[in-house]
């Protein structure tokens, strides 16, 4: 079978099934254990959380995985199953759930074989057509040919790009086996693969306290549906790489050179003052702000913005079977995960508010158009996240898990749907004319105000030409921008420059094109919380990241953060002066210099501009800008109206 050849990659080892021929199976005591439970609780006596986990300690030693020194678990799992099952949940809950869930948890757990071996059958007739002079010959040798993408299960190993395809069905069946902890432990480490049993979920319950019964309540929940009604679309995980050494891929690792040269504009800015990335609208690319190891502490006791996400949408979580950690030049895409669940709170505050109905399009593999990008950024960089190589190496994670690796490797370019059926392979059809009558994103969501800002449609027509410098001259004027502005024009000249004769990293042909699709980045603080880092930082490196990889806005959500409104006043002022990526990563440059160098305190917003803490009148320039555009658009009523008449007196 396809995916299970290559041993080095092969998901084998870390499944607890056995193959023999082109077949699975589970072993024979395991198998009756699960036949036992399917049957309900008066079979398998299983009708608690005390007496659920002594099924799991007793399958898991069938297993042979109790055996092993790295397998054993503290006392404090047991009491956690007990203590959720038993103490925590109302009783007709916990009799729903032994009398209910659990025997078709095991029913599906009975099916992993079948349901398995389908995937990898299905896997074996999905080719693509390679069109000749692309980076996709790599994969075909020759243009105009068949060419196999492969899309099974498999160990998607760091500085490998690939794809893993699944079934919503093959996801809830591999959850199921994560919440019974059937996954050899032994040799996760060994391949940098993070937990991916529920064991350490239960374990932290008594020290995590309200958030973490919360939870366990998310995973209850999707376990609930899933048995109610087997949800029939497909997840993929891609795992993306920006190689350090030139290859067939069309872009390297870029270098400061890259970025300083780059004359890409930066994209619409839109900030968000209120909502979550999770609830935005849709056609985004939403930020994880991930862990190394996928999930973080999805499945021991943390609860941030990761950990939160992958609870309300569980499905996520398949991914931690078999994504080894991120490397710097390495990013994860998700496209698909269903939503299953509403929350409120964060961290400690997080609560399970019921019920969420996922609404989201399928596009035409049958994913959900929900699309969700994972990068790590530097954990407590301190005062050294300002150096040149922090620099590189956050941009760069940002612009490899924003830049749209699909279309280079030509994943989707399939003669035959990965695994849809007949019925499914309507949703095509279905996608395609909703698409005609909905609107853009980046005509809706960035056309909605914040505080009277529209930074879409209106915004290059009315920051163009003398309009635009007459807004940035009278907020210059405003703020009496004096050595800033002279730096400013110094380092734009130097870039202005090197361009005329500069080289580049081979990669500025690839990012000159307007934007393929309508895809923005959803995001917000990115690193900026437990890991510490400085939020003015990281929201200029991420817009420079974006605007490169030609996403054609960013929105960014602060959180109701303090810097909101700096926020909007420098985005704006730069988007009005028309900079490009490489203006801004050479202001970027400069300040870090100055700042190591102990030049400078302020932080980067108001070294640009020194008043934009100092008594700016936010709501006077708002005003201005806004001013402005009424004055553009009377005066284009005007001039048509003028030739209206010109025309008419001429007839």
């Amino acid at each position: 079978m396809t995916g299970l050849s290559d041993d080095e990659s092969s998901i084998l080892p870390f499944i607890p099934l056995i193959l023999r021929g082109n077949s699975f199976y589970w072993p024979p005591r395991p198998l009756d254990a699960l036949k036992a439970l399917s049957s309900g609780p008066g079979s398998s006596l299983v009708d608690s959380g005390e007496t659920l986990f002594d099924f799991i300690v007793d399958i898991r030693h069938e297993l042979g995985l109790q055996n092993e020194v790295d397998e054993r678990w503290p006392k404090s799992v047991g009491k956690g199953y007990a203590l959720f099952f038993d103490d925590l949940i109302p009783r007709a809950d916990s009799r729903k759930w032994f009398g209910e869930t659990v025997p078709s948890l095991a029913n599906l757990m009975l099916r992993f074989p079948v349901i398995l071996e389908n995937h990898y059958k299905e896997n074996s007739t999905h080719y693509r057509v390679c069109e000749g002079n692309s980076a996709d010959e790599k994969y075909s040798g020759e243009g105009n040919q068949r060419s196999h993408v492969d899309t099974s299960l498999r160990i998607l190993h760091s500085q490998r790009p690939g794809i893993v395809i699944l079934s919503q069905e093959l996801i809830a069946v591999l959850l199921a086996c994560a919440l019974f902890c059937l996954f050899p432990k032994a040799q996760r480490w060994r391949h940098e693969l993070p937990v991916i049993n529920f064991d350490g979920l239960f374990a932290c319950i008594s020290r995590a306290g309200e958030s973490q019964e919360n939870k366990i309540k998310c995973i209850m929940h999707y376990f609930e549906r899933v048995c109610n009604g087997m949800p029939s679309g497909v997840v993929s995980f891609e795992r993306k790489v920006l190689p350090f050494k030139d290859n067939s891929f069309p872009i390297v690792y870029p270098k400061a050179s890259f970025w300083s040269e780059s004359r890409i504009p930066l994209c619409p800015f839109k900030v968000m003052e209120t909502g979550t990335i999770e609830d935005h609208e849709k056609e985004a690319l939403e930020v994880d702000f991930a862990n190394a190891y996928l999930g973080g502490g999805a499945l021991s006791k943390g609860c941030v913005q990761e950990e939160i996400r992958f609870m309300i949408n569980p499905e996520l979580i398949a991914g931690m079977l078999f994504f080894p950690a991120m490397q710097d030049n390495e990013a994860i895409e998700i496209v698909g995960a269903e939503r299953f669940s509403k929350y409120e709170g964060y961290a400690s505050g997080f609560l399970f508010a019921g019920d969420y109905v996922d609404t989201r399009c399928h596009d035409f593999c049958g994913r959900r158009e929900t699309k969700m990008v994972a990068i790590d950024a530097l954990c407590y960089p301190g005062e050294g996240q300002f150096r040149y190589q922090k620099l590189i190496r956050e941009v760069n994670k940002a612009f490899c898990g924003f830049l749209d690796h699909t279309e280079i490797h030509g994943y989707f370019k399939f003669i035959n749907k990965v695994g849809i059926d007949t019925e499914q392979h309507e949703w095509r059809g279905n996608y395609d004319r909703a698409r005609c009558k909905s609107e853009i994103v980046g005509t809706v969501a960035m056309q909605q105000n914040v505080g009277g800002n529209n930074l879409v449609a209106e915004e290059d027509e009315e920051c163009s030409g003398s309009d635009k410098n007459s807004i940035s001259n009278r907020f210059s004027q405003q703020i009496e921008i004096a050595e800033p502005s002279v730096l400013r024009d110094e380092i734009s000249n130097e870039i202005a420059q090197r361009r005329l004769g500069g080289e580049n990293d081979g990669a500025q042909d690839l990012c000159l094109h307007p934007p393929l699709n309508n895809i923005g980045i959803a995001t917000g603080n990115w690193g900026c919380g437990a890991f510490g880092g400085d939020v003015e930082l990281k929201s200029m490196l991420q817009w420079l990241a974006a605007s490169q990889a030609s996403r054609p806005f960013v929105l960014y959500f602060t959180f109701e953060h303090t810097f909101s409104e700096r926020l909007i006043v420098f985005t704006e002022w730069i988007r009005c002066h028309g900079w490009t990526v490489g203006e801004l990563w050479g202001m970027l440059m400069e300040y870090s210099s100055q700042r190591l160098e102990g030049n400078v305190y302020a932080c980067f917003f108001e070294w640009v501009l020194p008043r934009i803490n100092r008594g700016v009148n936010l709501e006077q320039y708002k005003s201005s800008l806004q001013s402005n555009r009424t004055s553009k658009k009377n005066e284009k009523r005007a001039t048509k109206n003028y030739a209206q008449e010109e025309d008419g007196s001429s007839q």
